[in-house]
Formats: structure tokens, sequence, C-alpha cells
């Protein structure tokens, strides 16, 4: 598992690192942990692999609903067992590759998800509370309903507070099912940079995604999907509509979308703080592919000779 935050350099690591594997003759796949990368022709703002690094090594958790379509962390989890599965028997190394930490962990470490109620109507007025009196009402209502739930909420993330509500008004406090993790041996890297230069980092490669056409790919997907949808939401795009829209100027949709990042970025730390055993590397400076490359075979075969399975 690679994690970090936007920008940290998660993408070219996992490639040279791929490379790094086939040249010591072990296959390597990607199984992206990126919770908007999931949209069809969202490429741009999600900073989505290009078709020739595709063709370089195989990558998974990629295009699989168009905008408007819902895709939860359960759909998720089944994607990526799958994913697992195929690459386990093509006896492949799986590079799990993201900055979404639910998706990381639910993979990893296991989250019982399939196991968590679901309801169409519930949901359905869930999202329409959401809609007509915003976050602050919801989580009011899940402070309400399941006090030790919330505490454990990210409650400023909608999609997040709306889930836990659901999930609140089926089955109120009660706690959750023990989680299941991937059950072989995973080795969990994550990239830090230095805070000065990650905000480098995010400012040039907002800048970056603007002069690729992120608004002209912007205006294409919005003359097929609504841009109200939750997948416009996610930082780019959203700029890149007030543009459209006249309601900001370029210069100033670039610095929007760097300051959101920043923020984004703060909070992916601090989630990834959180999470135990991770083994972190110090990107600010070049990484060292090959000793990487040489940690991860020494690990798993250790792994490998200790439990025989």
């Amino acid at each position: 598992m690679l994690a970090g935050t936007t920008a940290s350099g998660k993408t070219a690591l996992s490639l040279a690192l791929a490379g790094e594997l086939r040249a010591r003759g072990v296959a390597a796949e990607i199984i992206s942990a990126d919770s908007r990368q999931v949209y069809r022709g969202m490429d741009i703002g999600t900073a989505k692999v290009t078709a020739e690094e595709r063709a370089q090594v195989p990558h998974h958790g990629l295009d699989l609903v168009d905008p408007d379509q819902p895709f939860s962390v359960a759909d998720y989890s089944r994607h990526a067992a799958a994913a697992l599965a195929g690459i386990a028997e093509r006896g492949s190394v799986a590079l799990l590759v993201g900055g979404t930490g639910f998706y990381l962990r639910a993979v990893a470490r296991g989250l019982a998800v399939d196991e968590l109620p679901w309801d169409d109507e519930v949901r359905a007025s869930v999202e329409a509370r959401l809609a007509a009196e915003g976050l602050p009402a919801l989580v009011g209502e899940l402070r309400e309903r399941a006090p030790t739930r919330a505490a454990a909420v990210d409650l400023r993330n909608p999609r997040r507070v709306a889930r836990a509500v659901e999930i609140a008004r089926l089955r109120g406090d009660a706690p959750l099912p023990e989680p299941r993790g991937y059950g072989r041996p995973v080795l969990l890297l994550g990239l830090q940079v230095e805070p000065p230069v990650l905000r480098e980092r995010i400012r040039a490669r907002a800048r970056a995604q603007f002069d690729a056409g992120l608004i002209e790919e912007t205006r294409a997907l919005a003359a097929c999907f609504d841009p109200l949808l939750p997948s416009f939401s996610g930082i780019g795009y959203a700029e890149a509509l007030a543009v459209i829209e006249g309601r900001l100027s370029l210069e100033d949709a670039i610095a929007e979308d760097a300051r959101r990042n920043v923020l984004f970025a703060r909070r992916q730390a601090t989630w990834f703080r959180r999470e135990p055993d991770i083994r972190w590397l110090d990107a600010t400076r070049d990484l060292p592919i090959a000793e990487t490359a040489a940690a991860t075979l020494e690990y798993l075969a250790g792994q490998r000779t200790a439990d025989p399975r």
C-alpha cells in the first residue's frame, strides 16, 4: 500500500516502483485508491494516469462509473477484492496506491462495509434533507442519533455524514461490525512532503491542470451531466465551472483550486497520522526507487516464509 497526500508523488513512485520490480523479474499491477478517479471522463482534474502510463503497468480502480452514477466504499471494496484475486492468480505484486484513506483502510485493513445496512428510501430522505437544510442539520441529527459514530466521522464531509446518518436511522448507535482485513502480507508505505514544498507542488499542479485543458474537459462533462452532481464538487471541477459560468477569473480559479487542495492535504495528513505501522518515506527529496523495491520484495518474501499459505 502506498499512501500520501495529494501532490506527494504517489503516482510517479508507483510507476517507477512497478518498473523496478519488473526489472527484477517480478510483475506488478496498480490498484488506484482515489474516490474521484473512479469517474469516467474526469481525467485532468483527478490527475489520472495517462493511457501511455496504463500501457506500461496494468491499472485497476479507474473509470468504473459515469459521473452521475452512485459509487460507495462498498462498491470500491468489491472491485478491489476482485482485482486482488486476479493479481494473485497471475503471480504479480499488487500496489494499492492513493490518497483516499477510507478506500485504503477498507482494503488493506478491512471494513465490514457489506454488512452495514442500507435502504434506498432512507438514503433518498437523507439526501433530500442535506440538499434542503445543509450539512449542519445532518451533523446535528447524527450527533443526536449516534454520538459514538459521530465522533468517528469526518463531519466536514457531506458524503460520509449522509451515509452515517443513513446507518444511524437504520441501526442507531450500535457498534459497527468487526473489520476483516485483506488476509495477506501488506507493506504499508507513506509519502511525506515538507509543507512549503507540498504547497508549491500543489500550486504548480493546479496551473498545469488548467493549462492542460481542465476547463474544456469540464465543459464537455457539463454538456452530458448535471453539474450539480456530487462528482462535480471535486477540487478543480468546481473552479473550472466557475470560470465557465463567469463567476471566477482564470487566475482566481487556479488560486482557489490550490487553496482547497492545501486544506485537503492537511485533512489527508491528519487521517494518515492515525494509521499505525506505516513506513514513511521523505518525498521532498529523490526517492530511493531501487531500495524501496528491494525492501518490498524482502518483506513479501519474509512474510511468505513465515506464513506458507
